[in-house]
């Protein structure tokens, strides 16, 4: 019997806790030996590892092996990062005193590739992804598109918006008088959710010290938020996608517009035209006229 995406999801957090050292599920006496022994000296207070792991609908079995996990220390920082509200990328860091220099910003992003390694900081990592999917562009880029993360055709190639979301997007970057290659284009995670799922406040917390990183190093005078996901993160805020667009927000330096998701857009064409509406506005920030028609 194949297992259901939730029973997937959890088995993943599972993986993941066994990975950060948890491996006694039952016991309430657990004593935390591991880098972080100072862990041990928090208290749990009513922490419910069932809602943790959003799985009020797993199957039995599964819940059973997860309740008791309460008990252990490491599932305290879980549990607050979940509860927590976004934090704007803003308050993430301190921005940076020194900024990297043109020349050397390809080499700067190198250097945070090479340190997210095979990463397996959150549970996406035990989700069934493939390749962790850094960026793509020019690392002087004056325009930035953030993206919630990684879809099948991204994760089986390591490139973000490959798929038929990713032409659209190239359509759309085309019609503004650029190529895709003017651009720079990341996601809020770097690994696929499994089943293309929201990404958890967990995963998108613990990915987004990479991406803020990121934004440091191009320095994009603008960044193009896709889809209230990639917004909500970015801002801090959550909110309705049609509050959002329209007006102009401040992150890391750039200013920052509000627009569908291409994939949305596939799903509802018609409102591929509201979506044009949003990247006008960015060209005419940029000074940008479009490609010249014939």
């Amino acid at each position: 019997m194949q297992a259901s995406d939730t029973e997937q999801q959890i088995r993943a957090y599972l993986e993941y806790f066994r990975d950060l050292g948890v491996h006694d599920f039952y016991r309430r006496d657990v004593v935390w030996d591991g880098p972080d022994a100072a862990l041990a000296e928090m208290r749990v207070e009513a922490v419910d590892v069932v809602e943790v792991a959003e799985v009020a609908v797993a199957a039995p079995v599964v819940r059973a092996e997860l309740e008791p996990m309460v008990a252990a220390p490491a599932l305290v920082v879980v549990a607050e990062s979940l509860s927590l509200k976004p934090v704007s990328f803003d308050n993430l860091a301190p921005l940076p005193t020194v900024r990297v220099e043109p020349e050397a910003r390809e080499a700067a992003l190198r250097v945070v590739q090479e340190e997210i390694g095979d990463c397996t900081r959150c549970p996406l990592a035990y989700g069934g992804r493939h390749a962790i999917v850094f960026g793509d562009g020019s690392p002087g880029a004056r325009l930035m598109f953030v993206g919630e993360g990684p879809g099948a055709d991204e994760d089986a190639s390591g490139l973000p918006f490959v798929g038929k979301a990713g032409q659209l997007l190239n359509n759309m970057i085309g019609a503004m008088g650029l190529r895709r290659e003017d651009v720079y284009i990341a996601n809020i995670v770097k690994c696929r959710p499994p089943a293309n799922r929201v990404p958890e406040p967990v995963e998108a917390g613990t990915c987004s010290q990479f991406l803020v990183r990121q934004i440091d190093i191009v320095q994009p005078e603008i960044i193009v938020a896709l889809g209230a996901t990639a917004a909500t993160y970015l801002l801090g805020v959550k909110q309705s996608l049609a509050s959002l667009r329209g007006l102009w927000f401040g992150v890391r330096g750039a200013k920052v517009a509000v627009t569908y998701h291409p994939a949305s857009l596939l799903r509802d064409p018609r409102q591929k035209g509201e979506a044009w509406k949003d990247l006008q506005r960015v060209m005419v920030e940029m000074g940008l006229k479009g490609p010249a028609r014939g």
